[in-house]
């Protein structure tokens, strides 16, 4: 996607973030079904397209390849483009994407006692639990966004029960009936 390509867009594109077991796709899958966009799911897009250069036994994960990612992520967004919809993608980092890809950045936040127990359903080990934690307490997904993206499009949400989710959805919906009177 080159620098022109923002402009040709019809449609915004939305990033869902924040520490794993938050909620992001669970949020970025009913944001898409509700306004017609392409859900993302980027984890799921790693594990497809094996983007991934070894395993951190540690922490029980693969090793990212971001190139190899980069560029199939590259190839949807303008296909995406092209064919005037929009896209919902959803990872629990945010810094690798390209600043020009997104319009909206929503950080879902959990409080840590919800967030454990999510954790702990996953099976996630003590250590690997520990760090995602710390990561949320310590807002590292949020300070991250607000790093890497203008400040003007980066949103913390609560995402700790359902009625946040759903206003969340409807907080995104709105947002793109804007952003599309906006850029029509």
């Amino acid at each position: 996607m080159s620098d022109n390509d923002e402009k040709e867009r019809t449609r915004p594109n939305i990033l869902v973030t924040g520490t794993p077991g938050v909620g992001k796709t669970a949020t970025a899958s009913l944001i898409a079904e509700a306004i017609g966009f392409k859900h993302i799911n980027v984890g799921e897009l790693i594990q497809q397209h094996k983007c991934y250069d070894g395993r951190d036994e540690t922490l029980d994960t693969n090793i990212l390849d971001e190139d190899k990612l980069l560029d199939l992520m590259e190839s949807m967004l303008q296909e995406c483009a092209e064919e005037n919809v929009g896209i919902v993608a959803d990872y629990h980092s945010c810094e690798l994407f390209p600043e020009r890809w997104f319009d909206l950045i929503l950080v879902l936040r959990a409080k840590t006692d919800v967030l454990f127990d999510r954790l702990s359903v996953r099976g996630y080990n003590e250590k690997k639990r520990s760090e995602n934690l710390e990561a949320e307490i310590m807002q590292v997904v949020l300070d991250e966004a607000r790093e890497s993206y203008d400040l003007e499009i980066v949103h913390e949400v609560p995402s700790n029960t359902v009625e946040e989710m759903d206003s969340n959805v409807e907080r995104c919906k709105a947002w793109v009936e804007q952003w599309t009177s906006n850029n029509s």
